[in-house]
């Protein structure tokens, strides 16, 4: 768009995932540790996150492994968004199992961070993710 401004980003709080304000999202609150730079939660994927037969969809799961990548991120400033994800599928995440789900950063260079994500279940990974986030001007 050649010539226009864009309005700038205000972290709301509708966002699919840990919106709290989200009818139809996730609603999960992560636990931050800015000293660790991570960020971590537990759930459940509901039936309405159906892939095949019990399964989750698999876009699900690469929303959530970008959402941890993405919090951890924030431990480094307010605005992160993603630039590259890249999922690793290693077993079937079942519906309605308790999951818990990690992020952490890796490294960091000026506004690029690049950041790691991982499912488990019962201490089993389940799909793991590297991340590409850009730290936005507020």
């Amino acid at each position: 768009m050649k010539g226009k401004s864009r309005s700038p980003l205000v972290k709301g709080d509708t966002c699919f995932v840990c919106g709290q304000n989200n009818p139809d999202g996730m609603r999960l609150k992560f636990d931050i540790d800015e000293t660790k730079r991570t960020a971590a939660c537990r759930l459940t994927i509901p039936e309405k996150y159906r892939g095949w037969d019990d399964i989750a969809h698999g876009g699900i799961i690469a929303t959530l492994l970008d959402e941890a990548c993405v919090h951890a991120a924030r431990t480094l400033g307010p605005l992160p968004v993603t630039a590259q994800l890249t999922v690793s599928y290693k077993k079937p995440v079942r519906l309605e199992t308790e999951i818990a789900l990690f992020g952490e950063v890796v490294q960091r260079n000026r506004r690029l961070v690049e950041s790691r994500a991982r499912l488990e279940i019962a201490g089993t990974i389940h799909a793991e993710a590297t991340a590409k986030v850009v730290l936005l001007e507020s």
